[in-house]
């Protein structure tokens, strides 16, 4: 028990830290809250080999969409995907929104989008990890009414062809769809 709780410090004090992620994340208290709050919760943690693994079988189907998503993902390091559903309206606070965001914050990841709807508990915000003037990481918390997706990609990303990935391994469209639209405004 002691343990885990050292291990559970340790963590968080690195993820305040503002460390970059060079794996993919643990599930924080917050998204644990979350989940436990949630109707309906998905949750998709791909690593590094899963994704090669994966690749390999879409890179031989017939399907253009399955040969893009195998060249993007064949040099990401990982995805991770939080998708928390609600049966009211703003099932969550202000309070762990604004924890989920403390992840991101460091040297390595910069906000380029904070999207706000005054009065309540909603908005976007997406988090680029840029090393060299190249994207090397992306990580988006979209709070709707009813829903918060957290998406992060770990790795090489090409923003134009980032809406590729909607709709695979648990990412939403909509999610990536809008992370997309404002990364190229």
């Amino acid at each position: 028990m002691r343990a885990a709780g050292m291990r559970a410090g340790v963590i968080a004090l690195a993820l305040s830290c503002g460390a970059a992620w060079a794996q993919l994340p643990t599930p924080s208290p917050v998204e644990q809250r979350l989940a436990a709050q949630a109707k309906h919760v998905t949750e998709v943690t791909l690593n590094q080999s899963m994704l090669q693994f994966a690749s390999k079988f879409m890179s031989g189907k017939d399907s253009d969409k399955d040969r893009d998503v195998s060249k993007l993902i064949q040099g990401l390091q990982g995805i991770y995907v939080r998708e928390y559903d609600f049966d009211k309206d703003h099932a969550y606070t202000q309070a762990d929104l604004d924890d989920l965001r403390k992840y991101m914050q460091g040297e390595a990841w910069s906000p380029m989008v904070r999207e706000r709807t005054r009065g309540v508990s909603q908005g976007t915000d997406v988090f680029v990890k840029l090393i060299n003037g190249q994207m090397q990481g992306l990580y988006v918390l979209d709070a709707e009414d009813r829903e918060i997706d957290l998406v992060l990609i770990l790795g090489p990303i090409d923003v134009n062809s980032l809406s590729e990935l909607g709709g695979t391994f648990g990412i939403p469209k909509d999610v990536v769809k809008k992370a997309q639209k404002k990364v190229t405004q």
